[in-house]
């Protein structure tokens, strides 16, 4: 028998397994059937055509699909995976109905996004089935089904044959449903008048959209359709040709063999003398040997380095924390600098109930503020006569002052050292004038590096003379992302900020809200990789909290590792625990940070944190951010990465930006015990908050 069938794991819809395979002749199965690649090549031949699948690689081989396996390279490795269809259908009644296609045709094309989450999604699968933790048939079946919905959305057959379909719902099932009733009725009469009628069409458009999409006439695609099936008669039958082609719809034997000689190139009772033999036959054929899950697991870890229950005991980081042990200071500036772009955005009352709610969240210093001379001297320029009119600049520097941000003025011009040295006469007998020269002598002054030399060394020369040069900062010191990210979006930020901050006290100035300006493609209103803290629509993103979890540590540091610090103020404690990677100090692209994992992966750890001689009861606050909490991007991806986003959407991404927060208590004990965990490109604080009696 040429049709196999497949043993699932007990109570399971799937079954694995890891082979060399050198051989395996023409058969077929019930089950979906995913080849994994891991080591060297095989060729799959599946009906007519014979595909050459290479290490990383994944080919599909849907239910009842004929194919078989060859290979030259006596080292390859291949994890195969049988999934009961049955399965997919509680969830998807179409689903016996649909193929799935890979692309292993074209070079490189398995390195594109769907792919890699396809080979994650594999390596979860085995790693469950290898690991067997707590309810690991449960989490088992809830991959399983995400994966084949992303099979189904991703890897569609009608999305191999007519790429354009992806984008058009309608016409998708369309051409589903009359391939469907084609497979389910090629051994009757089948006409395109029919089918065409039954989509109100004409049967002149059918012919056409049908030909454009599949290559094929209706005809020869119908008759391919019935050659196919026939192979299985012949190989598992000992029907008569003629039974054999009456049986799958065609009028005439002659019929039947010019189509399965046009597709073959063999005739039917050729196909049948090369391939069809008895059982004992078969078997001999088959050289295929199989190995232990557990060394392919080994082979994918690297796909399952950010996957939480993978080699999860290994992963647990013991913290003890003595509370009666002295501290020590730490002057580090959590949060020092925010740039809130030109001047005028200040007179928005959107941006100041922000910037009101940022210092009430953070907390910055110094608020970097660009353009404010610019319209200024643009009016004053005209005739050169009369005042410059400082009042709307005053009063969002008075709104500075009230919420304690001390500006840090942008002072690079266009103009001439004569026009400058008059504008700066202006601009500091006006505010001293208003507050007095010691609040105007307390702010700082900026010139970005892309001004020439000699006007920086003129506006030294001029500020240095009346004022002193202790007001200027250093052209260059100041430092601002120029360029347009989307890794700046992502949950990637959080332990690129806390590692650049708290291990290299050397941290980017961040704006505070995203800015459309010339500069910027957007294919989206939402997240087109600008820096702020604050997309500009007002959605959190993960730098904003994790802005905000540095600016809840003290200013007493109890101790200090590679992924944790504690300190203390007020006899109140803060444990910051957050994810680290040996390449955090650069800005990498998306692609390098979640595609093509080309970073060492930082990886969810576990802590068991042990608080020794706790004196006092405390309120022990968690606070979450990774991916799933904090982080607004990537539900944002999960919901269709929409171009525009209506209110409803809005205010969901909005609930997902925050962090998920837990509450306990710890009574006073020798020792209290604490588990966390900080997953991929995550960060959590505990805060333990003395409970006054």
């Amino acid at each position: 028998m040429r049709k196999e069938y497949i043993e699932y794991i007990a109570g399971l819809p799937i079954n694995i397994a890891f082979a060399n395979i050198m051989e395996y002749p023409i058969h077929w199965h019930d089950s979906i059937e995913i080849l994994f690649v891991l080591k060297g090549t095989i060729d799959l031949k599946m009906e007519t055509e014979i595909y050459t699948v290479e290490e990383r690689e994944i080919e599909i081989v849907n239910s009842n699909e004929v194919h078989s396996i060859k290979s030259k390279d006596k080292d390859n490795r291949v994890l195969i995976f049988n999934i009961d269809p049955n399965f997919f259908e509680k969830y998807y009644e179409d689903a016996k109905d649909v193929f799935f296609y890979t692309n292993s045709s074209i070079e490189g094309i398995q390195e594109e996004e769907n792919y890699y989450i396809l080979r994650k999604y594999l390596s979860i699968l085995l790693c469950e089935i290898v690991q067997k933790h707590d309810d690991y048939e449960d989490i088992l079946e809830e991959n399983l089904l995400d994966m084949m919905f992303h099979l189904l959305n991703n890897f569609h057959y009608l999305f191999y044959e007519e790429e354009s379909l992806r984008e058009d719902e309608v016409q998708l099932e369309r051409y589903h449903r009359i391939v469907k009733y084609i497979s389910n009725n090629y051994m009757n009469k089948v006409s395109l008048q029919d089918i065409a009628k039954k989509e109100f069409l004409s049967s002149q458009y059918l012919s056409y959209k049908i030909k454009n999409t599949f290559g094929r006439n209706f005809n020869d695609f119908l008759n391919l359709i019935r050659v196919e099936e026939s192979t299985k008669l012949l190989l598992d039958t000992d029907k008569t040709i003629s039974e054999i082609s009456e049986e799958v719809g065609f009028s005439h034997v002659r019929y039947y063999n010019k189509h399965f000689k046009t597709n073959y190139k063999l005739t039917p009772m050729q196909y049948r003398k090369k391939y069809k033999m008895d059982s004992e036959k078969l078997e001999k054929m088959k050289k295929i040997n199989f190995y232990d899950l557990e060394e392919a697991l080994s082979i994918v870890s690297h796909y399952l380095e950010d996957y939480d229950r993978f080699n999860y005991e290994s992963k647990t980081i013991r913290l003890d924390i003595d509370l009666s042990e002295e501290v020590e200071p730490w002057d580090i500036e959590t949060n020092n600098i925010i740039d809130l772009g030109q001047a005028k955005n200040l007179l928005k009352e959107e941006n100041k109930r922000l910037i009101e709610e940022i210092q009430e969240d953070i907390g910055f210093k110094y608020a970097l503020l660009h353009d404010i001379f610019e319209e200024c001297l643009d009016a004053y320029l005209k005739d050169k006569s009369g005042l410059i009119n400082w009042r709307e600049i005053e009063r969002g520097i008075s709104f500075l002052m009230k919420e304690e941000l001390v500006p840090i003025i942008d002072i690079g011009m266009k103009y001439s050292g004569e026009e400058m040295s008059f504008v700066l006469e202006e601009f500091f007998d006006y505010f001293m004038n208003f507050y007095g020269e010691d609040i105007v002598c307390s702010w700082r002054y900026f010139v970005p590096s892309d001004n020439s030399e000699e006007y920086i060394k003129k506006l030294e020369e001029v500020l240095g003379e009346k004022w002193g040069k202790d007001m200027i900062i250093e052209s260059g010191a100041i430092k601002t992302f120029r360029d347009f990210n989307t890794v700046y979006d992502t949950s990637y930020m959080i332990p690129y900020i806390v590692y650049n901050l708290i291990e290299k006290d050397n941290l980017n100035v961040f704006k505070a809200i995203d800015e459309v300006n010339y500069r910027v493609k957007m294919d989206n209103e939402i997240f087109f990789g600008d820096s702020g803290l604050v997309t500009n629509n007002y959605i959190k993103k993960s730098s904003y909290y994790t802005c905000f979890l540095l600016s809840q540590l003290g200013n007493n540091l109890v101790s200090k590792g590679e992924e944790y610090i504690v300190t203390e103020k007020d006899g109140d404690y803060q444990i910051l625990l957050f994810s680290h990677s040996e390449n955090l100090d650069f800005i990498p692209t998306y692609e390098e940070a979640f595609l093509n994992r080309g970073l060492k992966n930082t990886i969810e750890r576990k802590f068991s944190i042990n608080i020794k001689n706790m004196e006092d009861d405390y309120k022990i606050i968690k606070y979450y951010i990774n991916n799933k909490w904090g982080c607004a991007y990537d539900k944002w991806n999960s919901i269709g990465r929409p171009k525009r986003v209506d209110e409803e959407e809005l205010e969901i991404l909005k609930d997902s930006s925050k962090p998920k927060i837990l509450l306990s208590y710890g009574k006073k004990s020798a020792v209290h015990n604490i588990v966390a965990t900080v997953e991929e490109y995550g960060g959590t604080l505990i805060i333990l908050k003395k409970v006054h009696k």
